[in-house]
């Protein structure tokens, strides 16, 4: 089923900007983005967005069975092992669809929330890839609606992730064709706080997501030098995000190589956004556009509200899209509603089975219909199929030898803080 992609990665990686690949969809190049956005989704599995918890807003599980815990182990031939979590606050208010807060006077952290992780193929993986394949992977938002509206943030130079651009995004803009004028760089504000914001209360995020990201990439970078690896970061809504801003990061600052060996080629590193809002101006998507070793692909579901925001005029699109539109399956119920235009299980369905922009639905790949359901009510009812089955045992409630219960829904991590980063 799968053999044909160790072959083809750098193709469905976009080394040739997913040229002829599109519409119609590759079949393989189905399997490959399905495969990260089942990473991205992972994010949500284990996400504790109970308030009542006092660990809402952390990753309910280690980072050591989290594959295994979130249903990615059987049956998957792409073996990773999870290496970093990544914590993100913000150093302006954002809203709770941003930053989830506990209601508990015990919270095990009131300024950070959980926001992904960092993981590498193990050499099972690596086979059944084609290459070591660095990933990262973003947490997106839980409420949809509100975080859809919530779009009062200014754009701000983006300096943080580009530097001083006076003369190096100057020439990569010309390169990419952009003769207007002297516009700078510049990316939303909400966005770039949360990947660049730290906290020294904080005990996750003494240093920034954007930080902790860095470090740990540049070590698995230099750590498999002598391999042929590449870098591949993956997300969904406010993680589409997320994984754009540094995916341009990595690429842009070099962080694609290794320390020891600067004259060696910087490794392809490719982004896969699902479901991704706008994030920057037209001067810093040409920028990243033109950066060599750098791929994105935005996947877009076409009745989805949330790709078209905020609206164009200061904001462009970056990288190359495919248009997929789920509102064509006969295994959902019709017409939809905003969830599930939006919802990330709503997005690999339609990637496993949209025809192209003038074809219908028909699934291309053996993808469990049941997942649609995982975190919604969106199959339609004769797949028999329960509604939000995705649950905890008793949601976490677990009885004592007294007899009495209480919530253990979190598992310690040996590495639950940015103290080493």
């Amino acid at each position: 089923m799968f053999k044909k992609i160790p072959e083809r990665w750098k193709e469905l990686s976009g080394q040739n900007n997913w040229k002829n690949l599109l519409d119609p969809l590759d079949l393989d190049l189905r399997r490959y983005i399905i495969h990260y956005g089942e990473r991205a989704s992972a994010t949500y599995d284990t996400f504790n967005d109970q308030v009542k918890s006092k660990y809402a807003g952390d990753s309910r599980y280690g980072m050591k069975d989290l594959f295994s815990k979130v249903g990615l182990s059987i049956a998957n031939p792409f073996k990773y092992t999870a290496t970093k979590y990544l914590y993100a606050t913000s150093s302006i208010k954002v809203g709770e669809c941003f930053l989830l807060r506990s209601l508990s006077r015990e919270a095990w952290n009131k300024e950070s929330n959980w926001m992904g992780y960092v993981a590498v193929a193990t050499d099972e993986g690596k086979v059944a890839l084609g290459r070591r394949d660095i990933l990262i992977a973003w947490r997106g938002t839980i409420q949809i609606l509100e975080w859809a509206s919530d779009f009062n943030f200014p754009l701000t130079p983006a300096t943080k992730i580009l530097g001083d651009t006076d003369s190096n995004a100057d020439a990569a803009a010309d390169a990419a064709g952009d003769d207007a004028d002297n516009i700078i760089p510049k990316v939303h504000s909400g966005f770039l706080s949360v990947y660049t914001s730290d906290d020294p209360r904080s005990e996750f995020n003494k240093s920034s997501a954007r930080d902790q990201v860095l470090t740990e990439v540049q070590r698995l970078v230099d750590q498999y030098k002598d391999e042929e690896i590449s870098i591949t970061i993956t997300g969904h809504s406010l993680g589409a995000s997320l994984a754009s801003l540094s995916a341009v990061d990595i690429a842009w600052n070099g962080y694609n190589k290794p320390c020891v060996i600067q004259s060696q080629q910087p490794c392809p590193v490719t982004a896969f956004a699902f479901a991704s809002p706008r994030v920057g101006n037209l001067k810093f998507c040409n920028i990243a556009n033109s950066i060599p070793s750098l791929r994105l692909l935005r996947i877009t579901n076409l009745p989805d509200i949330v790709p078209k925001v905020p609206v164009a005029g200061y904001y462009s699109d970056l990288g190359q899209e495919l248009l997929i539109n789920n509102q064509l399956s006969k295994y959902m119920k019709y017409p939809g509603n905003t969830s599930s235009w939006h919802a990330v299980e709503g997005y690999l369905h339609g990637v496993a089975g949209t025809q192209g922009k003038k074809g219908g639905f028909k699934l291309e790949v053996k993808r469990d219909v049941a997942l649609v359901n995982k975190h919604h009510t969106f199959l339609r009812d004769e797949y028999l199929v329960p509604d939000s089955w995705w649950v905890m045992k008793n949601k976490g409630m677990v009885q004592n030898e007294d007899g009495s219960w209480q919530l253990e829904d979190h598992e310690k991590d040996d590495d639950s803080s940015d103290d080493e980063s």
